[in-house]
Order: structure tokens, then C-alpha cells, then sequence
């Protein structure tokens, strides 16, 4: 297939992810209001669970049909790097203020989970084919699992108990229409499996492409697959900015890091020729400690919650996330050279 047919398919998948993208930032925002869940977590557990699936399709692909591991790992890790540096656009849109000053706490709790994982991902990374390991799987995809799920936990929890805060003690919940709340849920399926659809389509002509450029697998798992399989988490993200919801915007980036965390252990389970970390190249452990270093930085901008602009254009978090991925690139395409 021809560098313009590539591009054709490439171009027709945005297409569907941005136009299904936009109908599913406004389901879930309406879900969230109906069942009195937090945009946070609605960004993290709904949002984050359908925008990853190209990536998990594209890493269980790549262990067992390409039995290519660089090319798995390099696209989770490269996507989560991916995510965070989008922060730095939504940063721009936001003209009116940084978006580390209207973003809710809830959004630390995501940051620091990401840190922990990643920093298990790292360390696993380093240790090589001395991980230890339960037949062929690596004692690190339990770990990740666990801390996963106690991130869902801890997120709803938080959010759950910040949204009882608000609300008056005398007000009691206004009743459900069931009717419009299955109609709701069916929008939401039919745009996910659109976003899905088209999302998973694209990791081919990524593929595809990296061969005709005759690039390695760590580095086109890193930059061209990771940012083709994160074109679903852009769309509605920058879907969720248009109806106003800020909280879900960074909570779907946030979360997909932690999906895409994840996605190492699933793709795990399916490589069979033992732990997946240990046959990867150590130049993953760069991907993963940018990431790190960049979640690092959003906790930051979480807390000192910055005002002021660099130039007027974006904050000065924005551009620490800048320099992090720049390096981040430089190094992979050092050590895949």
C-alpha cells in the first residue's frame, strides 16, 4: 500500500474517532449527571477504558501475532508520554487561565497512581531477565492490576465524597427518567464501538508505514504507533473541552495512562515466551521515567495551581512537559539508531 493510501486511511479514521469522540464526551457528561458520578471519574473510568482500547488491541496484536514485545511496549509507554504532552495543547486552548487552576483534586490522585505504576514498569524494565515470574508471567503484572483497581477505587471514592460536600443536606436527589438513561447508555455504545472501530484500524498503517521507512520497532512503537493509537484520547478529549468539562478532559488523559500501564499486564498474559519486561529493550526504562517525570510535573501544576503565562501562551508546566517529551524522542531515536 502507497504512502497516499496510508494517509487516506489514516485521515478516514480521524474522521470517525472526532465525529464519535464529541457524541461521546456529551453521553458521558449527561451519564454523570443523571447518576451522580463525578467528571473525573467518568474521565478516568468510562472515557479512558474505551480511548485505550486501541492500544490494547494493537499490544495483544503485536505479542502474539508479530511476537514483536519492543513493539508492544513502545506503544503503551509511548502512549502514555503521548497523553501528558497533549496536556500542553489543552494548556494553550484554555485561554482565560492555566488548566492546572480550575482542574479539580481528584486529578492528583490519577497523577500519583500513574507515578507508582510507571515506576514499577521502570524498575522492571531494569532488572531485565532477572524479573521474577509466575510460569510465563512476570510478577509485576499482579502489581499493576492491584494498583489499578485500588485507583478506580480511590478516585470514585474521593469524588463521591466531594460531590455529598456540595450538596445540601435537606435537597433529596431528583428521580432518574430510566427511559432517557437507557437511551443514554445506547449513545454512548454506538459511539464507543465507533471510536473503537476506527481507533483500532489505525495501528496498521502505522505499521505499515514504519516498514516502507525501514524504522525499528522502538522507535515506531514509541512515536508513530503510540500517537496513532492516542488519536481516540485527543478527539474526546478536545470533545470534552467544547461542552465544558474540564475535569473529564484531563481525567480521560490521566486515566488512559493508567489503562495504558495496565496494558503492559494484559499483554503479559497473552506472551507466552515468559515476562514480557524481561525480552524488552531497556531503552522502554527512558520512555517510562519521562513519563514519570512528566506526571511528576502535572502533580506540580496541581498543587501550586500557576497563574501567570509564558509569553502569554501557556504555562510554565506546559513547558517543562515540552522539554520532557523533546528528550524523551531524542533518546529513543538515539538508542533505536
Amino acid at each position: 500500500m502507497n504512502i497516499l493510501a496510508l494517509s487516506l486511511q489514516f485521515f478516514a479514521c480521524a474522521a470517525v474517532i472526532g465525529a464519535a469522540g464529541f457524541v461521546l464526551s456529551r453521553s458521558a457528561d449527561r451519564l454523570a449527571g443523571m447518576l451522580g458520578w463525578g467528571r473525573g471519574w467518568v474521565g478516568l473510568a468510562l472515557l479512558a477504558t474505551v480511548t485505550s482500547l486501541p492500544e490494547l488491541a494493537a499490544g495483544i496484536s503485536a505479542v502474539v501475532v508479530v511476537d514483536a514485545p519492543n513493539l508492544a511496549v513502545g506503544n503503551a509507554l509511548g502512549a502514555c508520554v503521548a497523553n501528558l504532552a497533549f496536556l500542553v495543547i489543552i494548556d494553550a486552548v484554555q485561554r482565560h487561565q492555566p488548566i492546572y487552576r480550575a482542574a479539580g483534586p481528584t486529578q492528583l490522585l490519577s497523577a500519583g497512581f500513574s507515578v507508582v505504576m510507571l515506576g514499577f514498569v521502570a524498575l522492571s524494565l531494569v532488572v531485565g531477565r532477572n524479573n521474577p515470574a509466575l510460569l510465563h508471567v512476570g510478577l509485576y503484572s499482579p502489581l499493576l492490576l492491584g494498583f489499578y483497581l485500588l485507583a478506580l477505587r480511590s478516585v470514585h471514592a474521593h469524588e463521591r465524597d466531594l460531590l455529598r460536600a456540595l450538596t445540601s443536606s435537606g435537597a433529596a436527589p431528583e428521580p432518574v427518567d430510566q427511559q432517557m438513561l437507557r437511551r443514554e447508555w445506547r449513545r454512548f455504545g454506538l459511539a464507543a464501538v465507533a471510536v473503537v472501530g476506527a481507533g483500532i484500524w489505525l495501528p496498521e498503517a502505522a505499521d505499515q508505514l514504519a516498514q516502507a521507512l525501514g524504522l525499528s520497532r522502538s522507535f515506531v512503537g514509541t512515536i508513530f504507533l503510540a500517537l496513532a493509537t492516542t488519536l481516540p484520547e485527543m478527539a474526546v478529549t478536545l470533545s470534552a473541552l467544547r461542552i465544558g468539562a474540564l475535569d473529564m478532559a484531563i481525567g480521560n488523559l490521566l486515566g488512559s495512562n493508567l489503562f495504558n500501564v495496565l496494558i503492559l499486564a494484559i499483554d503479559d498474559l497473552f506472551y507466552v515466551r515468559g515476562p514480557l519486561l524481561a525480552d524488552a529493550s531497556a531503552a522502554h526504562g527512558g520512555t517510562a521515567v519521562a513519563a514519570m517525570l512528566m506526571s511528576g510535573l502535572v502533580i506540580i501544576g496541581l498543587v501550586m495551581r500557576p497563574q501567570g503565562r509564558v509569553l502569554r501562551v501557556t504555562s510554565w508546566i506546559s513547558i517543562g512537559l515540552v522539554a520532557a517529551y523533546a528528550i524523551n524522542l531524542a533518546v529513543i531515536y538515539l538508542a533505536a539508531a
